[in-house]
C-alpha cells in the first residue's frame, strides 16, 4: 500500500487503485444529486443523461470551460475526446454509485460512496483498475480538481480554477505516487 504523504491528497490503496476522501455540505440527497443529475453535475464535472439503474448506460459530455472563471484549454489537452459512454454497474441511492470510465483504462471503474456525517456527508471515491502510474497520477489530480469544484459549488462559493488546480495537483501527484 502506498499512502500519500499529504492527508488531504488521495491515496494509492492498492496497485490501479487511487482512493479520495471529502466532507462535503449536505445532505446526502443533495449530494447524490451532484452526482447523478446532469445539470447540476455540468456544474463540477461532466454533463450527460444516465439511465439510473446498474447495467445502465452513462453519456458523458466534458466541457471544462464551464467548469469556473478559467476557460482556456492547455495545450496538452486540446484537441482531446470529450465524451464517452459508461456503464453504470451499481446503484444504489443514496449511497453507492458505480460506473466505468473509459479514459482510465479499458476495464477501469470509478464508486463513489456516500455517508451521512451530521449535516455533511462523507465522499469516498475510488478508482479502480488504473492502467499504469501514469494514468494513476492523471486520475488522481483529475478527481481532485473535480471534487474541489463540487466542494465549492456545494459551498456556493465561486469554483476555484479547474486548470490551475489540475496542473498543481498533477505536481504533487506525480512526487507522492
Amino acid at each position: 500500500m502506498n499512502d500519500l504523504s499529504n492527508s488531504t491528497m488521495g491515496t494509492s490503496t492498492e496497485p490501479g487503485t487511487v482512493r479520495l476522501e471529502r466532507l462535503l455540505p449536505g445532505p446526502i440527497e443533495r449530494v447524490w444529486a451532484y452526482l447523478t443529475e446532469s445539470d447540476k453535475r455540468a456544474t463540477w464535472f461532466a454533463a450527460g443523461e444516465w439511465d439510473l439503474r446498474a447495467g445502465g448506460k452513462a453519456n458523458l459530455h466534458f466541457d471544462h470551460s464551464k467548469l469556473s472563471s478559467e476557460k482556456d484549454t492547455p495545450d496538452p489537452y486540446k484537441g482531446k475526446r470529450a465524451d464517452w459512454v459508461s456503464v453504470i454497474t451499481r446503484y444504489e441511492p443514496p449511497r453507492v454509485l458505480a460506473y466505468t470510465f473509459e479514459p482510465g483504462g479499458p476495464e477501469s471503474e470509478v464508486t463513489f460512496e456516500l455517508t451521512p456525517r451530521g449535516k455533511d456527508t462523507l465522499l469516498v471515491l475510488t478508482h479502480r483498475r488504473l492502467a499504469g502510474r501514469n494514468m494513476m497520477v492523471g486520475v488522481a489530480s483529475g478527481w481532485d480538481a473535480h471534487v474541489g469544484i463540487l466542494i465549492d459549488r456545494l459551498n456556493g462559493a465561486e469554483p476555484r480554477p479547474f486548470w490551475t488546480s489540475h496542473a498543481r495537483l498533477k505536481r504533487e501527484y506525480e512526487a507522492a505516487l
